[in-house]
């Protein structure tokens, strides 16, 4: 049986490498990843999908990032055992890239990606259960954190993605669980959002990684 080769990608007839095996190591190129991320990204979001030349280096830090380059990673100041905080202006493309990124490596295990806003909407309906369900060992990314409304569960308000990023941060410590999230937010805006306590834990848990404020909204 043939070992798995987590740099050899199948996609329809078509194949993908994103690097070359030298002995024991995985040698990735970054330009053939690329090429694959353009291809998966016309798959996923229609063929209008590109990635752009202003992008390439934070494309850059989250490829090296998700392949586990730590080297690479150690040069950016990016610690591979955190999880990744995308932040940028609306229509940067944030999310593309989380749904994107988590296919060029299929070897691990995949996050689901959750609009923070939705998690809300649970809350409001079911209430505490659904702090139970975010805060357990599945791997999430959190879209749009920061923008959704306060909870409220018969007359009682929770700053539920607040409680939840605490949860989050405690399987973090105890059990090495990433959690990941994107936000149009700064850092400012999620203390004033979420408090210092909460501010805090968002520090241990992530990476911080941000689109430059003048990135233009890729959706027009």
């Amino acid at each position: 049986m043939s070992k798995p080769q987590p740099h050899i990608i199948q996609e329809g007839s078509k194949q993908y490498s994103l690097g070359e095996l030298k002995g024991s190591e995985l040698i990735y190129d970054f330009d053939k990843m690329l090429v694959y991320l353009n291809a998966k990204g016309k798959l996923l979001f229609g063929e209008t999908f590109k990635t752009f030349e202003e992008d390439r280096d934070i494309l850059f830090k989250l490829c090296n990032y998700f392949i586990g380059d730590e080297a690479n990673c150690k040069k950016f100041g990016i610690d591979v055992k955190k999880g990744i905080l995308l932040s940028g202006p609306v229509g940067c493309g944030k999310t593309s890239l989380m749904k994107l990124l988590r296919h060029i490596v299929p070897h691990q295990k995949p996050y689901k990606i959750i609009p923070a806003r939705n998690i809300v909407f649970g809350f409001n309906h079911v209430g505490y259960k659904t702090l139970e369900d975010y805060g357990n060992g599945h791997y999430f990314c959190f879209d749009d954190l920061g923008v959704e409304p306060i909870g409220r569960h018969y007359g009682k308000d929770c700053n539920v993605m607040g409680e939840i990023i605490l949860s989050r941060h405690d399987l973090f410590l105890e059990y090495h669980i990433k959690t990941h999230a994107t936000t149009n937010l700064n850092a400012q805006e999620l203390e004033k959002r979420y408090g210092n306590r909460v501010r805090s834990r968002m520090r241990e848990l992530f990476n911080l990684i941000a689109f430059d404020k003048g990135s233009g909204d890729k959706r027009k």
